[in-house]
């Protein structure tokens, strides 16, 4: 691997003090938890993340720097959680705002999810989440308090730039611009990202996800709450593999599935996962990284196959990577109208805009090899995937 940024070892030799702390995660996760706040009956919230600080202060080669990601990751569900709860007890209301025929994104990460998020965001009638918005959602704000919202995720985004260039590069992000809610979901694969945490690793395909699905339509009523009501578009790939639990909260939704050749999308997402695990652990094992995420994709793949046969035929929207990913002015008009909305000049003004807005300014260069992959090893972890794929690609 090459040499890590000067930031990133000027911001590691600067915390390095503070790592003393992950060997006490139990009173560390108290602090953070008593400054967030409690309420009677979250304890299924709050407690599921101490097992998980607690394995994650363990990696043996987490960073400086990795361990205040840790503790941040923490602090932002908790402090998140309480805020949602306290404005749902002080405004009763929002409990009955409804989620009326969400779109989700869905489908393998580095498959034009992103693309397709932000084309369908283009509608003045559709609603995304913002950043700015993820990392902090609350009541409509106030100008100045909108800023200073909008200010923060900017900097945290500079910061991670900071940290590795090479992000900003592969996964090009904006503090106003539509992102995914996969920073809503209390469980989801993120922490995956940045350490080694096999038993949290091992929970993801035994845990019941209901109640995260439940906790992200609290956060989107919240979101809601005192604004014009308009179509709900969240973006994921995380939501792959929990698409029953996301049926069951939301059992109106539309799911938009992007499919792209699994060996691509694999490879791309692992140079991603790179990128931010070279943040947060002094070395990576690539290989160890290769084999990881090929059984997380792939399990949550299959996952998503096994739901989508008890899924309406109706409710579920295929997009083959070539209609945004090679012609977004010929896809685009084809992906509202399967969606059920209306393709608008005005939004065809804006489609230059979105088809770029997410590339950085160099090629993303990838190599299954690299992470101790092989073609042959993706095509037999994905097999029943590729089956789709290609019917999808023959319609």
């Amino acid at each position: 691997m090459s040499a890590a940024p000067l930031p990133l070892t000027l911001a590691n030799l600067l915390l390095r003090p503070a790592l003393g702390s992950r060997r006490h995660p139990d009173r560390v996760f108290d602090r953070i938890a008593d400054k967030a706040g409690r309420a009677d009956g979250d304890e299924w919230f709050v407690d599921g993340f101490r097992p998980l600080l607690a394995e994650w202060a363990a990696d043996a080669e987490l960073s400086p720097v990795g361990w205040q990601s840790a503790q941040a990751h923490v602090r932002r569900h908790l402090t998140n959680r309480a805020r949602i709860r306290r404005l749902i007890a002080e405004h009763p209301a929002i409990a009955q705002e409804p989620i009326d025929k969400p779109v989700f994104v869905v489908g393998l990460p580095r498959t034009a999810t992103t693309l397709t998020h932000g084309v369908l965001s283009l509608s003045d009638d559709h609603r995304c989440p913002r950043l700015w918005e993820l990392l902090a959602p609350g009541l409509a704000p106030s100008p100045r308090e909108r800023q200073k919202a909008v200010t923060t995720a900017r900097r945290t985004l500079d910061g991670t730039y900071l940290l590795s260039p090479r992000f900003r590069e592969i996964h090009p992000m904006t503090a106003e611009g539509p992102e995914e809610c996969t920073f809503l979901l209390p469980h989801a694969l993120v922490p995956l990202s940045q350490a080694r945490l096999p038993e949290y690793h091992a929970q993801q395909f035994g845990r019941d996800f209901v109640p995260d699905y439940r906790h992200l339509k609290e956060c989107l009523q919240v979101l809601q709450y005192g604004r014009p009501r308009r179509r709900w578009i969240l973006k994921s790939p995380m939501h792959t593999g929990n698409l029953d639990a996301l049926r069951t909260v939301f059992p109106d939704a539309t799911l938009v599935w992007t499919h792209r050749d699994p060996a691509t999308a694999v490879a791309s997402f692992c140079s991603l996962v790179e990128c931010g695990m070279a943040i947060s652990r002094r070395t990576v094992d690539l290989h160890a990284l290769g084999a990881t995420w090929l059984d997380l994709l792939s399990r949550s793949v299959q996952r998503g196959l096994a739901a989508r046969a008890g899924i309406p035929r109706e409710a579920v929207v295929d997009v083959p990577y070539s209609w945004l990913g090679s012609d977004p002015a010929a896809g685009a008009p084809k992906l509202y109208a399967a969606v059920g909305a209306r393709w608008t000049d005005a939004d065809a003004a804006q489609l230059p805009d979105a088809a770029t807005r997410h590339k950085g300014s160099r090629p993303h260069r990838y190599d299954l090899a690299r992470y101790g992959l092989t073609p042959d090893d993706v095509d037999a972890a994905f097999a029943d995937y590729n089956a789709l794929r290609a019917e999808v690609d023959r319609a």
